[in-house]
């Protein structure tokens, strides 16, 4: 039972300056972070930090990096039966330029997850199969996301889907989501509409459901999130802060949403939660150490 999450695992070296760089202009002055990130790693440590129990499937390199991600899950609670290592692939690496306004850019070399295969997915398959809820992301190859949400869907796991890093996204992958997290950029780049309010993020989530998706929520940044459930629409405004670093803000609404689904909470609760845990990551600098316990809330 609980939450298994399947994703990337980075190791983010951050740079911090007044402003980014223009191409091929160098902006000195900096200050530099490493950090454990990834997609899927970040969310799993929400998850955990919520209280819930959380499996994580990811690989990394037979590498420092690798073995230093693999000692913090495990200081995390989260559990690492499916963290497969590559002996030939490196571990993830992303490379994140912020301004003094906490806006990024990001670069990724993916590395080993990119190698994460359906044989070595299907040694988990009891895992997914007994799971409350499935939670990934499109850092793996696609062939494995199929595979693995076909594995969810056939014993009515509830599969949720986090569109990042947005790419074309297969008509087979979609048909087993439930639940579907893109934020405002990759809602726009899924449907062609500029999100820019409350207006246009209804008709982006129009556009997504008729892909075939039944619940629609694009989270909106300072904003919030909107939700589209059974043809209606909600709006969850977030609360008003002091925004420093908004890197792991995404990852921190999707793991804290799918526990409140555990829970018990309706779709609108658990964004609510979610949101509320994103507005106290936004509020302190870095990756997985500005996400959130369950007793702050």
């Amino acid at each position: 039972m609980g939450i298994v999450v399947i994703g990337g695992s980075n190791t983010d070296m951050i740079i911090k300056s007044d402003r980014l760089p223009l191409p091929g202009q160098i902006v000195a002055g900096g200050q530099f972070r490493m950090n454990s990130g990834g997609k899927g790693a970040n969310q799993a440590v929400a998850i955990a930090r919520m209280g819930s129990h959380v499996s994580l499937i990811t690989k990394t390199g037979n590498d420092l990096f690798g073995k230093r991600s693999l000692e913090l899950y495990k200081s995390e609670g989260i559990a690492t039966d499916y963290v497969f290592s590559d002996p030939d692939y490196p571990s993830g690496i992303a490379l994140i330029l912020m301004d003094a306004s906490g806006e990024k850019c990001i670069s990724i070399a993916q590395g080993a997850i990119r190698t994460l295969s359906v044989k070595e997915v299907e040694k988990a398959r009891t895992a997914i199969e007994t799971a409350d809820i499935l939670l990934m992301e499109l850092e793996i190859p696609m062939e494995t996301a199929e595979h693995i949400a076909e594995i969810a869907s056939g014993k009515g796991v509830k599969v949720i889907l986090n569109p990042s890093p947005v790419q074309a996204i297969s008509q087979k992958l979609l048909q087993k989501v439930q639940v579907i997290i893109p934020n405002k950029t990759e809602a726009e780049l899924m449907t062609s509409i500029n999100v820019s309010d409350w207006d246009s993020a209804r008709r982006a989530a129009d556009r997504i459901h008729e892909k075939g998706v039944e619940t629609v929520i694009i989270t909106l940044g300072s904003k919030g999130a909107l939700v589209r459930e059974n043809g209606r629409y909600y709006e969850i405004v977030a609360e008003k802060v002091n925004a420093i670093d908004t890197t792991a803000a995404g990852d921190t609404f999707c793991g804290v949403f799918c526990v409140g689904l555990t829970e018990n909470m309706s779709t609108v609760e658990a964004a609510k939660m979610a949101c509320k845990a994103a507005s106290i990551t936004v509020t302190r600098r870095g990756i997985q150490e500005s996400i959130p316990y369950r007793k702050e809330l």
